[in-house]
C-alpha cells in the first residue's frame, strides 16, 4: 500500500484525532475511511453538477458517481433534479437501462 502525506493545520489534526478516538480506530484507519468516504461524495457532487447543466446523460453521470444506473436514479430523485438534456440524450439512456 503506498504512502501519502499530507499537511494538516493543527485544529484539523484535533478533530482527526477526536474522530478516530470516538471510532476506536487508529489515525490511519480514520483517514483512509474518511478519504473513502469523501471521494465518494465528490464524485456524486461532479455527476450532479454536470447531470443538471446537460453536460452528460443519466449514464454518463452514473459512471463518474461510480453508481449503477438505478442507484444514480435514486440520487437524481432524491435530489429533484432536472437537466436540459434532449431527446436523444434521453432516448440513449433509456437504451442503456435497458441493457442493464
Amino acid at each position: 500500500m503506498p504512502t501519502i502525506s499530507a499537511r494538516l493545520p493543527a485544529e484539523e489534526k484535533e478533530e482527526l484525532d477526536a474522530v478516530a478516538d470516538m471510532l476506536s480506530e487508529d489515525r490511519s484507519t480514520t483517514i483512509r475511511k474518511a478519504l473513502r468516504e469523501g471521494l465518494e461524495t465528490l464524485r456524486v457532487r461532479v455527476a450532479v453538477e454536470q447531470y443538471q447543466s446537460g453536460d452528460v446523460s443519466a449514464a454518463e453521470a452514473a459512471e463518474i458517481a461510480d453508481l449503477s444506473i438505478a442507484e444514480w436514479l435514486d440520487v437524481a430523485r432524491e435530489r429533484n433534479l432536472t437537466t436540459q438534456l434532449d431527446l436523444s440524450d434521453l432516448e440513449i439512456d433509456a437504451d442503456t437501462a435497458t441493457e442493464l
